[in-house]
């Protein structure tokens, strides 16, 4: 396993981590305790120690299954989960700006994860209205400097330029950001990284395969029939998941400790396992030299670290 610097923080991560979205119950599948304490368990195995998870994937679910698998051994990781939103049902939330509500979602993602400080606590895809919120960041730095948080962090909305958030990072307190960034949309690399640097963040990329499109396991013509994933009211991509267009940039493809290696790079997993739960054996480096994954790959997020960065900070 490789490890860098996630930017200001100064904590060294695996460049892998692993996303957790899918232990909320909407990609598909519902996961029980012991599965999480596996995939968690191989995780610590192959030398992973960063998780990302957020206060509404579930009702705080994915925090409270991750915080029972790791509260053994929780000097090993370093958690990242988000603040913004109640859990309503599927694909619903409710938005909660206020200093008050965040507050009380701190609290609340505190005894989920059953820990004394979250890691890295991150602004979960807020637009820029509620991001300027001065009295926001003053509860929140209060909260770092009350031991409660030991990061402040920006997980960026896809559908949100990123440009203003990623300008008043170091301003409002954060060390990193978080964004969508493949092979497909490499937007990030005008409209965020070059900040990144300038004012060294950490940066999380996430969705590095499409959400399995760029895994190679599905073929054209895949659907996705069950209702609790939320792939299933999405259209089918009209485009090829190719790209030759070069990258300055390192991408690293999260690992699902859950499923081991396959022997063969092109041949498809077809033993039955579920949408949402794989993530990829191989880490790729940008389109130099071509998106290579193992078969029955998804990815919810990954550790991007820009090479101008990654060869002064290993």
């Amino acid at each position: 396993m490789k490890y860098r610097r996630l930017g200001r923080t100064g904590l060294r991560v695996s460049v892998v981590g692993v996303g957790t979205w899918q232990f909320g119950g909407e990609w598909g599948k519902e996961f029980t305790q012991p599965e999480v304490d596996g995939i968690m368990e191989r995780a610590r195995e192959l030398g992973i120690n960063l998780i990302d998870t957020a206060e509404c994937y579930g009702d705080h679910l994915s925090e409270a299954l991750v915080g029972r698998a790791v509260r053994r051994e929780r000097d090993h990781w370093v958690i990242a989960t988000k603040f913004g939103h109640r859990f309503i049902d599927h694909l619903q939330r409710e938005n909660l700006w206020s200093p008050q509500d965040v507050r009380l979602q701190l609290e609340d993602s505190l005894r989920a994860l059953q820990v004394e400080q979250i890691d890295l606590y991150q602004f979960h895809s807020g637009g820029d209205e509620v991001f300027d919120n001065d009295a926001l960041w003053t509860m929140l730095d209060k909260q770092v400097d009350a031991g409660k948080i030991g990061h402040l962090g920006i997980s960026i909305s896809s559908g949100l330029d990123p440009a203003h958030q990623v300008s008043r990072a170091v301003e409002v307190g954060a060390s990193t950001i978080q964004v969508v960034y493949n092979r497909l949309d490499c937007g990030p690399e005008e409209t965020a990284f070059p900040s990144c640097i300038e004012q060294d963040l950490g940066v999380l990329a996430r969705i590095t395969l499409a959400s399995g499109f760029l895994s190679g396991k599905y073929q054209p013509g895949a659907r996705f029939t069950e209702e609790s994933d939320l792939r299933s009211g999405c259209c089918p991509p009209r485009h090829e998941a190719t790209s030759t267009r070069p990258s300055p940039y390192t991408v690293t493809a999260s690992q699902n400790p859950a499923m081991p290696p396959s022997r063969s790079q092109v041949k498809t997993d077809r033993s039955g396992s579920t949408p949402g739960t794989e993530v990829g054996s191989t880490v790729y480096e940008g389109a130099r030299t071509g998106v290579h994954v193992a078969p029955g790959t998804r990815v919810d997020i990954a550790l991007g670290v820009p090479r101008s960065k990654a060869a002064a900070h290993p």
